[in-house]
């Protein structure tokens, strides 16, 4: 007869299955392809890709198998055994000879092994929290890393305006030191400016590189191959110390892992003065081969023989067990104490977090000024160049704006620009930080894979 086995399988959705998608198609290219991908596709590749996340699913397994271990202390175990001889027995050797033997025995009661069940179940928790807390964090260096990767990005395109106009500049220095207009330490200082700002362009050229190989170590593609999507970046909402506060993930890892040791301790505590009843069973079925037992009996050995019944164990003196009980209280006591340490640590994060988004958010604005004033006047000098200063060419008139003083304007500009870049940057990060230790990460991570 035969059997057909069907296998019903879950739909795949589409979000789970696009970074699977990406990294094959990343994987099996022959070179490497540059392509924008979001940020929600960074994080989840980067959530897969951790050995962190890998190390913690492998420890809620552990857990999960020490759960299971401690209630089926409450389940018959069998084993079977054989006896068979190997040359024929001589003498009595003060043992029934048995073809085979089996034996069955568990707990029936223990109120020290209900602890160490409900310890299970604290340990099991501690380690799924810990899973949560190892994908919270990789979302997190993966979300930094993005933001800081495409604002370099932009950053780079403004370094090469930059180098574009000091170009033009040093040309016109060029012309206006040959014509005797300028000094030669104008030219001089125009070439200075080129240099310094293709310097700065090779210094974010190199931290980009770097964080191009942070992201592909993240998310296990290949490096260069991840462009940055800014559109696909939600806004970090700006939150502060009087937001409604969750117990961070990290936070609430070491209270279950606290109770966890405490309900060990009380276990074994309970064994020192609790009895506990256990159920055992026992079958052999002798055998006569080799062997002359009949002998030595009054009556025949009988071939099958089966006993069962309850046996109760009541400690009286242990010493082993004592300082066992005392091991166990100081390792509770201590993962109390951590569990507590954890979360004063992340009260005084709050604070330190809190203080200095103040003033990356104050430094932030000035910086976004600054940018806004430098585009103010380099309109002005555009329209100056273009009008002329309306002050006429009498005595005493200040003088018209030389064609340098556009190129100038423009490189004032794109500073500015690149200062509120990373102004804006270091505040982002704040605010992610914040966020995770306030314990809203996961919401804005909903936030993100919606966008």
């Amino acid at each position: 007869m035969t059997e057909r086995l069907l296998v019903t399988m879950k739909p795949i959705s589409l979000k789970t299955l696009a970074p699977i998608l990406i990294g094959m198609a990343f994987a099996s290219a022959p070179g490497v392809l540059q392509a924008q991908v979001s940020l929600a596709t960074v994080v989840d590749l980067a959530q897969r890709n951790s050995s962190a996340v890998r190390l913690a699913e492998l420890d809620v397994q552990k857990a999960q198998s020490a759960l299971s271990e401690t209630k089926d202390a409450f389940v018959p175990s069998v084993e079977l055994a054989s006896g068979l001889p190997f040359v024929p027995s001589v003498g009595f050797t003060g043992g029934v000879p048995s073809i085979l033997s089996g034996t069955a025995q568990s707990l029936v009661f223990s109120l020290p092994q209900y602890k160490y069940i409900r310890a299970a179940h604290a340990g099991l928790k501690a380690a799924e929290l810990n899973l949560k807390e190892a994908r919270e964090q990789a979302a997190l260096d993966a979300s930094s890393a993005y933001i800081e990767f495409d604002t370099l990005d932009r950053e780079l395109d403004t370094a090469h305006q930059q180098e574009g106009f000091a170009e033009r500049l040093v040309a016109i220095e060029q012309e206006r030191a040959e014509a005797g207009v300028d000094p030669l330490s104008e030219l001089l200082q125009a070439r200075l400016t080129a240099a310094q700002l293709q310097l700065k362009r090779m210094h974010l050229e190199t931290r980009a590189a770097t964080l191009a190989k942070q992201v592909a170590i993240l998310t296990g593609l290949p490096v260069g191959s991840v462009l940055p999507d800014h559109a696909s970046i939600p806004e970090i909402p700006a939150v502060g110390a009087d937001e409604a506060r969750r117990v961070p993930i990290a936070v609430q890892s070491a209270q279950s892992l606290a109770t966890s040791k405490r309900f060990v301790a009380r276990g074994d505590r309970l064994n020192e003065y609790i009895p506990q009843l256990s159920f055992n069973a026992l079958y052999s079925r002798s055998t006569k081969i080799l062997n002359d037992f009949d002998n030595y009996y009054r009556n025949p050995i009988p071939t099958d023989n089966f006993s069962s019944g309850f046996s109760i164990q009541i400690p009286l003196f242990d010493l082993g067990r004592a300082l066992k009980t005392k091991e166990s209280s100081t390792e509770a006591l201590r993962a109390t104490v951590e569990a507590e340490q954890a979360q004063k640590q992340n009260d005084l994060q709050i604070a330190s977090l809190t203080g200095s988004l103040r003033e990356l958010d104050a430094l932030a604005e000035v910086a976004s000024l600054k940018q806004e004033i430098a585009a103010e006047q380099l309109k002005t000098v555009l329209a100056q160049l273009e009008l002329g200063n309306g002050a006429g060419s009498g005595p005493g008139a200040p003088a018209q704006l030389s064609p340098k003083a556009e190129q100038l304007a423009r490189i004032d500009e794109r500073q500015k620009y690149q200062e509120a870049l990373d102004a804006g940057l270091d505040l982002s990060k704040a605010r992610l930080n914040l966020l995770r230790a306030l314990g809203h990460m996961e919401d804005w991570l909903h936030e993100l894979h919606a966008k």
